[in-house]
C-alpha cells in the first residue's frame, strides 16, 4: 500500500469565509525545515470543500505554471467538479493571514488520460485553469519547467517542499518545509529491494536515506531543482510507502515533469 488511503485521512480544516483564520491541521515535509519566506514562489496549496459549505480542506501542494494554471497530482483530484476547490498562491504560515496570499477559485480541471488511479501505472499529473489569474503581488512566481525528456543524475540534489507530514504520528507547524532530496536515478529506484517495476522512467525518484523524504499533505507540490541556470519544476510529488514516508530504499517518487511536456502544453495552449 503505498500513500493515497492515508493521504485521505489526513487531511485537515482550513476556514475559507474568514482568511484571517485559515488555520490547518496538515502535515509536512519529513527531515525538512521552516523554508524562508518568499522564496519558493511557485508552491501553492490546494484545498477541497467537501461538503460544499465554503470550508476548505488543505488537500495537496501544486506549482503555478502559468498565470492561469497550476500543475498537481492526478491522485489529488477528488472530485471533477470545479466549484470544490481553490487554490491559494503566495502563502506561507497556514495558521496566519498574511496579505501576501491569494485565494483562486479553479475553473477547469484536466487530469491525464493515462491515469487509471494506480499510482504503480504513472501518469499521475493534472492541471488546474483557475478562474481568476494570478497578479504579480511580489510574493508568487511563475515556475520554469524542464528541457522535454531531461533526466537528472544520480545524486543530483533538489529540493522537495510542502505542508506534508514531518514525522511519523508528529507535530504538524503551519509554516512551509523545505528539504533537500538527493536524486535516484531509474536504473537504482527500480531495483527489485528499491520500488522495483512500479518505478517507471516517467517517473523521478528522489530520497531513500531513510532521513529526509516527502510525505501525506505533499502530494501534488514540487520538486525543484536548478538547472540550467534556473529554479526548474523537475517533479510531481505522486507517492512514497505507507507508514512512516522517510524508509531506506524507499524514496519518495514524483511524476517526472520533463515526460509530459506535451500533454501541459497542450492543455494551456
Amino acid at each position: 500500500m503505498i500513500w493515497l488511503a492515508a493521504f485521505l485521512s489526513c487531511i485537515g480544516l482550513v476556514c475559507a469565509e474568514t482568511p484571517f483564520n485559515h488555520k490547518v491541521h496538515n502535515e509536512r515535509v519529513i527531515g525538512g525545515h521552516d523554508a524562508k519566506p518568499n522564496t519558493w514562489r511557485w508552491q501553492a496549496s490546494l484545498q477541497y470543500d467537501s461538503y460544499n459549505d465554503g470550508s476548505f480542506y488543505h488537500i495537496c501542494g501544486g506549482s503555478l505554471i502559468d498565470g492561469s494554471y497550476i500543475l498537481t497530482a492526478a491522485h489529488c483530484i477528488l472530485s471533477m467538479d470545479p466549484s470544490v476547490y481553490r487554490v491559494v498562491v503566495g502563502e506561507y504560515d497556514l495558521d496566519e493571514y498574511d496579505g501576501s496570499e491569494q485565494f483562486i477559485r479553479v475553473e477547469m480541471i484536466a487530469v491525464h488520460p493515462g491515469w487509471t488511479g494506480d499510482l504503480g501505472r504513472g501518469n499521475d499529473v493534472a492541471l488546474l485553469r483557475l478562474a481568476n489569474p494570478v497578479y504579480d503581488n511580489g510574493y508568487v512566481a511563475i515556475a520554469n519547467l524542464p528541457s522535454p525528456g531531461e533526466m537528472l543524475p544520480h545524486g543530483f540534489t533538489c529540493y522537495v517542499t510542502g505542508w506534508g507530514l514531518m514525522d511519523y504520528g508528529g507535530s504538524v507547524p503551519a509554516i512551509l518545509q523545505v528539504a533537500p532530496i538527493p536524486v535516484v536515478e531509474h536504473a537504482v529506484c527500480s531495483q527489485p529491494d528499491w520500488w522495483g517495476s512500479i518505478a517507471l522512467r516517467t517517473m523521478v525518484c528522489a530520497g531513500g536515506d531513510g532521513v529526509i523524504s516527502g510525505c501525506q499533505g505533499d502530494s501534488g507540490g514540487p520538486l525543484s531543482c536548478f538547472t540550467d541556470g534556473a529554479w526548474r519544476v523537475h517533479g510531481v510529488v505522486s507517492y512514497g510507502p505507507s507508514g512512516m514516508c522517510n524508509q531506506v530504499s524507499k524514496p519518495t517518487v514524483f511524476t517526472r515533469v520533463s515526460s509530459f511536456q506535451d500533454w501541459i502544453y497542450s492543455v494551456i495552449r
